[in-house]
């Protein structure tokens, strides 16, 4: 076995290595970037190299870099993670010719499959049912054009060389399939040195479900059963499951055998992953092959058993696979939710920042459930604006569906993270749908249920009424907690009444709170009742709760006259106010907000790549007025509605902060 394992990656997936590492007995080497001097991969690691500037194309996909770190520790092998250098075949060569072993797929089997065009083609030549696309690469963005009408809209425009979203763009008219080929060449050649493009139908209603390989090099491959990832948003993941909600037996084990087929067609070994698109009659269609360790990879463990890095650390250093397909059963069931730094409510663009609070919920494992949580980040820590905007990995695992959907729930509630723009509402959001819960899902499911963007959750009567009730309870906690200052009123307590009116959502309700030694019943005007228990102490950011002998978990802060509450992706105001202190609230007006209709504010912080407007010119409903760039992705921001440019505020190459001006209309 291995004494040295250098890294080639960064974040969440680097420290993940890293603990099956250390596990297995052996010594590992980080490399970071100038931005990553900190990072908790470097902390981790027994060594660390710094390889350049914060920008990836200076550090992290350098081969020459990475090779110089790998001569200056002695490693004798070196795992890629995914993204940056996973599926470069220079890269691999670059390995063997020094001596050292890459932790992956032979260099021939990622020339093979980690090109899209020619996996496509070989994938036909075996017989493989694929997407109907233009295998061949595209020159400009005419000829996009012409060949996104000769297959037919909607087509999908994917960087040859792709991956995790990046290069991708969906075009349902000419002028969406134009912008989409410059956006996805641009995005290629930032993420991966690579910008060669082609064009496939985009299937609509469509299922994404992937099957995980393992192969060894004595001829042995096996499937990890499946994975279904088609909660997604821009091409990219958000939430994904183990085993799939739609997948019979049968169909599992026909697209499991194909995968085999398809990775000892080409001699695959390590892990590996076969993606398909699955229609509703569970016909399915090879979309791709990722040679490499998936970002998802979490949710096959939880219900295989197995290690998968561990795995390929084995198969890399010769040894045989320990388990036969027979001996791979499914277990239960896993969710996983990758929690962004992106700001949903401004159309999920990125945020960036100092991680000012990050408290995951607590890890456990036990025959019931499991709560696991991946990342690279810690509290006190940067968001770069260079790198994905991925932090964590959130899983939980159960024995049935809804015991794992149940699971994350809370464990998403117990997530605490301030200090920058992120995902948990919408994800939250996700797990109380109806739809995500029937498992009624397709790739489509966030452009159809989110139409208009993310606006919050509206918590249903039941669950504002729970929360109306701890909150009245927390509140009496903080009433008797003020009435004991030292000091106060000559040291005599301040009786607390019982009476509250506790306002939140737009709605009101009249409450009495009975207190005893084990809690509170809070009695509503209309008779019902909720019985509520906590320990919480006024000033804990996080309170659990029992309310009707269920589990009710709130990020709470401070406000005048009440709490901010976070539950279940809602974000509430919650004012609890005495009888007469609600009748004159009712009385006061409610403060408008200012009218920024005229402006074109920058919704994250990022670079001007091009501004596409002049000032005095006209312009109509959807019209790209400029390009901004932000953790690798290229965002066009269009104009809401016809208007005339008075003012250009910002240039091509400006770095703007969230809500700067980039142009003012007339």
């Amino acid at each position: 076995m291995f004494k040295k394992l250098l890294i080639a990656n960064r974040g969440e997936i680097a420290c993940r290595v890293i603990k099956s590492a250390r596990k297995m007995g052996i010594a590992t080497v980080a490399v970071h970037s100038d931005a990553d001097r900190a990072a908790l991969h470097v902390a981790m690691a027994d060594e660390a190299v710094h390889i350049g500037p914060a920008p990836a194309a200076q550090s992290y996909i350098v081969i020459d870099k990475v090779m110089d770190a790998v001569r200056r520790t002695g490693a004798e092998a070196v795992h890629p993670g995914y993204g940056f250098l996973s599926e470069n075949m220079r890269f691999a060569e670059a390995l063997e010719k020094e001596g050292v072993v890459f932790v992956g797929p032979p260099s021939p089997a990622i020339e093979a499959m980690g090109d899209k065009i020619t996996s496509k083609k070989l994938a036909m030549k075996a017989g493989v049912s694929t997407v109907p696309g233009h295998m061949g690469l595209i020159a400009d963005a005419d000829e996009a054009v012409r060949i996104s009408r000769e297959i037919g809209f909607p087509v999908m425009i994917k960087a040859s060389a792709g991956g995790g979203g990046k290069g991708m763009r969906i075009a349902w008219t000419d002028e969406e399939a134009r912008d989409g080929f410059q956006s996805s060449k641009n995005e290629a050649a930032a993420s991966f040195g690579d910008d060669r493009i082609f064009i496939e139908k985009f299937v609509t209603q469509p299922r994404h479900i992937e099957i995980q390989v393992l192969a060894d090099s004595h001829g042995n491959c096996v499937y990890l059963h499946e994975r279904e990832c088609s909660i997604q948003r821009r091409n990219q993941k958000v939430i994904e499951e183990a085993p799939s909600p739609f997948l019979d037996e049968a169909t599992r084990r026909a697209m499991g055998e194909q995968a085999c087929a398809l990775a000892k067609a080409v001699g695959y070994t390590s892990a590996g992953t076969v993606e398909f698109i699955v229609d509703g009659d569970r016909n399915f269609y090879f979309l791709e092959m990722n040679t490499r360790l998936q970002v998802e990879h979490p949710v096959t463990e939880l219900i295989t058993g197995v290690d998968l890095v561990e795995q390929m650390i084995r198969v890399a250093a010769g040894e045989k696979l320990p388990f036969t397909q027979s001996d791979l059963k499914i277990n239960g069931w896993a969710m996983e939710s990758r929690l962004y730094a992106e700001d949903p409510y401004r159309g999920f663009l990125p945020s960036i920042g100092r991680l000012t609070r990050y408290r995951p919920p607590v890890e456990a494992a036990h025959a019931t459930g499991v709560v696991r949580n991946d990342t690279g980040v810690f509290e006190g820590g940067e968001i770069s604006m260079y790198y994905d905007p991925m932090i964590a990995k959130l899983c939980t695992w159960a024995p049935t569906r809804a015991e794992a959907i149940e699971g994350m729930r809370v464990a998403l509630d117990s997530f605490e993270v301030e200090g920058i723009g992120h995902n948990l509402p919408f994800l939250s959001a996700v797990m109380d749908h109806p739809r995500f819960a029937s498992g009624a899902i397709t790739t489509a499911f966030i452009a159809e249920e989110y139409a208009g963007g993310f606006q919050g959750v509206t918590l249903p009567e039941t669950a504002l009424r729970r929360v109306a009730a701890a909150a009245a309870a927390m509140n009496r906690v903080a009433e008797i907690r003020r009435t004991r200052i030292t000091g106060r009123l000559g040291n005599h307590e301040r009786k607390v009444g019982d009476d509250w009116v506790v306002s939140l959502q737009g709605a009101e309700f009249a409450v009495t709170v009975a207190a005893d030694r084990d809690g509170a019943t809070v009695h509503f005007a209309d008779g019902t009742a909720h019985r509520v228990a906590s320990d919480w102490t006024p000033g804990q950011p996080l309170a659990r709760l029992d309310v009707d002998g269920a589990a009710l978990v709130l990020k709470v802060g401070k406000i005048p006259s009440g709490f901010r509450i976070r539950t279940r992706g809602a974000d509430l105001k919650v004012h609890v106010r005495s009888p007469r202190q609600a009748e004159l609230a009712r009385l006061m007006p409610e403060k408008a907000a200012p009218d920024t209709s005229r402006y074109l504010l920058c919704p994250m912080p990022g670079l001007v790549v091009k501004i596409s407007v002049e000032e005095g010119q006209e312009v109509q409903e959807g019209q790209a007025l400029a390009t901004v760039e932000a953790m690798k992705m290229e965002n066009i921001l269009r104009a809401e509605r016809k208007g005339v440019v008075k003012r250009i505020a910002a240039a091509a190459g400006a770095s703007l902060k969230v809500d700067d001006v980039i142009l003012e209309f007339e």
